[in-house]
């Protein structure tokens, strides 16, 4: 701990600052101590009281030093300098005129010594105290009143409240924006001057703003806004030629420290339609997680990764990270180490393959995980058509290892990530998955690890999502391809799948799946139009969209809620529970594993008409009669 302080210290600008301050604040102590001598004698200073203010004058400035340093006022940024700090300069310094009066009459009372008058130490203290006041201020006044406000774009903020306010502070002192108005739905707003920037208008006065002021840049700065909101506003700005706009993280994702500037980014395909808040009892999810050792599988993976990320949040002593891929476990290691440090977590990357029992068996029994998130998976439903071996290996017995190797070391809660290819399944992918969950619910008659599996659709932004498909693209200037015009999917974004994953861990007791409420379900070619909009280009004028057809495994619409024996509710609005009237006996396990296992290694083109017997398969709808049906009800 000691020794971090000592690196943080030695930072080259934190050791210019700290040089500068302490240079400053010794010469404005001099300045003070003589100022004060001179006020207390009319300018003139007695010869017998140059002997007191050079005993003294050493001992002022010591003493105020050490107290400033105390109250840590030298680690204070000074271009954002607030009330808290000006408090700790205060309290620094009055402090310091405690021990100078005791000092004072232990030398004249009992020491009978010459003494300090006290009208100087008093008015030493308040000159002390208002000029170091002025030179931590000084910045802030130059960049926010006298700097130049001529250059930057001309910048619109939407949203006057705190998060607005803050964002134009922030501008006020930075090149490169320049904040001229806000537009703010609060009547009582409007008209008002917040850092000498007028509140111009309502959210429906967007456009007029714009073309009135010569808007260049809009940040939109309100975090509750949701994503039809957002894209009302985004076809306003663009229908009057913005193209650069900004926009803070909803409020689900927003720092714990208060926004700034540098949390800005550009608009995403996420805010336009998928920015929905996701509350979850974090008080209770943190006590469930707090001084655990977490073992996570594919936590190199897009959904592996995110939720390693978010654990570190909830306070675990210890964080396995397992991932057959060691460039992404150990990319991810690194962009960690400094969270690691900081927060306390221990982060320990772990290579290995969930299909090899021996190796998850020694990883269990080395870190002894009391919580298991089982992410580790092949999810590719086209690809994994042509390997119907490997995926039945990954999906199958790599969780059946990391299962049963849960049971032999005492873990408490197993959490198996599923999908909604899971429901009446077309795909090996699907299927297998589904057997995955079959195998967790019933290993909950085994031991006394709790088996629970989360099933949710489609996450943006994870590895062979559309988005990253999309925007390759587009770089190559098009077309973008959608499968069939009709195609729809459930989505939800990663950290909003994730959240989700850990408040149905807390709830799970046993044998439950899990349903992520995931919204309404999407078209695929609606996405593909927005996505090409937030890159600031036109659907079908700019680049085009083109139709390839449905590819082996994929099915025209998911279903997730109210398939198959349908669902029930929970406490939480987004999380419900599957009613499973299908069960495997858990008996009976070694002796389908090993059948299939022959087949793996025999006959791979028989492995899915033998999951057959066990899955609840799509019954003969083909994906081609699908299409058929829904297009002549549209």
């Amino acid at each position: 701990m000691f020794t971090c302080k000592i690196n943080e210290l030695l930072r080259p600008t934190k050791t210019k600052r700290l040089i500068f301050f302490l240079l400053s604040d010794t010469i404005i102590f001099i300045a003070s101590f003589y100022l004060a001598f001179l006020l207390r004698f009319d300018f003139f200073i007695p010869y017998n009281y140059y002997d007191l203010f050079y005993y003294w004058l050493p001992v002022f400035i010591i003493l105020k030093i050490v107290l400033l340093w105390c109250y840590e006022t030298y680690k204070v940024n000074w271009s954002y300098i607030g009330i808290h700090d000006f408090l700790r300069i205060f309290y620094a310094l009055s402090l310091f005129v405690v021990p100078i009066f005791s000092i004072n009459f232990i030398l004249q009372l009992v020491l009978n010594k010459a003494s300090l008058p006290k009208s100087i130490i008093l008015i030493d203290y308040f000159i002390s105290l208002f000029l170091v006041c002025a030179l931590r201020i000084s910045k802030r006044v130059y960049l926010e009143i006298l700097g130049d406000k001529s250059v930057g774009k001309r910048t619109l903020i939407i949203g006057a409240g705190e998060t607005g306010e803050r964002i134009a502070r922030e501008l006020n002192r930075k090149d490169g924006y320049r904040p001229i108005c806000f537009v703010d739905d609060a009547d009582i707003k409007i008209g008002t001057l917040i850092h000498n920037v007028p509140v111009l208008g309502k959210l429906d006065d967007i456009e007029e703003v714009i073309k009135d002021n010569k808007i260049e840049t809009v940040i939109i700065a309100i975090p509750t806004l949701n994503h039809k909101k957002i894209k009302e506003i985004f076809e306003k700005v663009k229908k009057v030629g913005v193209k650069d706009i900004k926009i803070i993280p909803s409020i689900s994702k927003m720092p714990s420290s208060s926004i700034s500037v540098k949390d800005l980014r550009e608009i995403s395909i996420e805010d336009l339609i998928f920015r929905e808040t996701v509350k979850i009892e974090e008080d209770k999810i943190k006590d469930f997680i707090k001084g655990k050792t977490i073992l996570v599988s594919g936590a190199g993976g897009s959904i592996g990764s995110e939720i390693v990320r978010q654990l570190i949040k909830f306070s675990p002593k210890r964080i396995v990270g397992l991932e057959i891929d060691e460039t992404e476990i150990y990319n991810l290691y690194l962009e960690l180490q400094n969270i690691e440090k900081s927060e306390g977590v221990e982060i320990c990357p772990v290579v290995g393959d969930v299909r090899n029992r021996k190796k998850i068996s020694g990883i269990f029994k080395k870190y002894l995980p009391e919580i298991v998130f089982h992410a580790a998976a092949y999810k590719h439903v086209p690809l994994m058509e042509y390997f119907p071996e490997e995926v039945a290996n990954t999906n199958i017995f790599g969780t059946y290892n990391m299962a049963m190797s849960a049971i032999e070391n005492n873990v408490v809660k197993f959490i198996n990530i599923s999908t909604d290819k899971a429901v009446n399944p077309t795909s090996m992918m699907g299927a297998t998955k589904r057997m995955a969950e079959m195998i967790c619910n019933a290993l909950n008659q085994v031991g006394k690890t709790k088996f629970i599996s989360v099933r949710f659709g489609n996450v943006l932004g994870s590895r062979g999502s559309v988005i990253p498909i999309f925007l390759e693209q587009i770089k190559r200037g098009g077309p973008v391809t959608v499968t069939h015009p009709e195609m729809k999917r459930y989505f939800m974004t990663i950290p909003e799948a994730v959240l989700l994953v850990f408040q149905a861990a807390l709830m799970g007791k046993d044998n439950e799946v899990f349903v992520l409420d995931m919204g309404e379900p999407i078209k695929i070619v609606r996405l593909a139009e927005e996505f090409i909009r937030t890159q600031g280009l036109e659907p079908y004028k700019d680049i085009d969209i083109v139709f390839t057809g449905l590819r082996p495994g994929e099915k025209l619409f998911e279903e997730l809620l109210t398939a198959e024996e349908g669902t029930r509710k929970t406490y939480h609005k987004q999380i419900f529970i599957a009613n499973i009237s299908k069960y495997l006996d858990h008996q009976k396990i070694p002796e389908i594993l090993e059948e299939l296992n022959n087949l793996i290694e025999h006959n791979p083109n028989g492995i899915k008409p033998y999951l057959k017997r066990f899955v609840p398969f799509n019954n003969g709808i083909d994906e081609q009669q699908q299409v058929i049906q829904h297009s002549s009800k549209t």
